[in-house]
């Protein structure tokens, strides 16, 4: 059964078209505060699912973004090990979920893009399953941090909020240059007919 959480248990189980996942980024960061964060192809009248084992009491989040192919909307649900759905949103341009485990097992999430005859899409989704680890094993302890350890865990708290504005403003980037493209391909094909009509 395909998993996330780790780079050589990881796998997207195929499509009901056997449509290949054509990974575009990929980028784990295993352990008990992990994140999977992945930008896949998805072909029309095609649906992909991710799997992820999670135990009980663990606090996740699914993020996703459409970034390029027709009106930049797909479908998504996420189930949990019993098949009762917690999550299902049609045609969403991207969205943001936040739940916690029920029970331990298999939790399924599945972006579809079967209402569409003939436009693929791209599409980015970040899954969070727990918290990070504190940055220092004794961050919990009953005495106070030292000025370096405050001052170390102040710089990691804002270099994750820098990662989060990189990868938003790369999301933005990437669907702006696919805008532009089609764009420029619509208006190439426009001159080139009508500099064939007068000639």
């Amino acid at each position: 059964m395909p998993r996330l959480g780790s780079a050589p248990r990881w796998a997207a189980a195929a499509g009901r078209w056997g449509c290949r996942l054509l990974v575009l980024l990929l980028f784990l960061v295993p352990g008990p505060g992990g994140a999977s964060e992945i930008t896949f192809e998805l072909p029309d009248n095609a649906k992909q699912c991710f799997y992820e084992d999670i135990t009980q009491g663990t606090k996740c989040t699914l993020e996703f973004q459409v970034i390029t192919g027709g009106h930049y909307d797909v479908d998504c649900r996420l189930e949990d090990p019993d098949g009762n759905v917690l999550y299902k949103e049609m045609k969403k341009q991207y969205d943001s979920y936040t739940f916690t485990a029920s029970k331990n097992g298999t939790y399924k999430f599945c972006f579809s893009n079967e209402f569409s005859t003939f436009t693929h899409k791209t599409v980015y989704f970040d899954f969070q399953v727990g918290e990070d680890p504190p940055l220092f094993p004794s961050e919990n302890r009953v005495s106070a941090l030292t000025q370096m350890e405050s001052a170390c865990v102040s710089i990691h708290e804002a270099l994750k909020s820098v990662i989060d504005y990189q990868t938003h403003f790369r999301l933005r980037e990437a669907q702006g240059r696919s805008r532009a493209e089609d764009l420029n391909t619509r208006v190439a094909y426009c001159c080139h007919k009508s500099i064939v009509f007068l000639d």
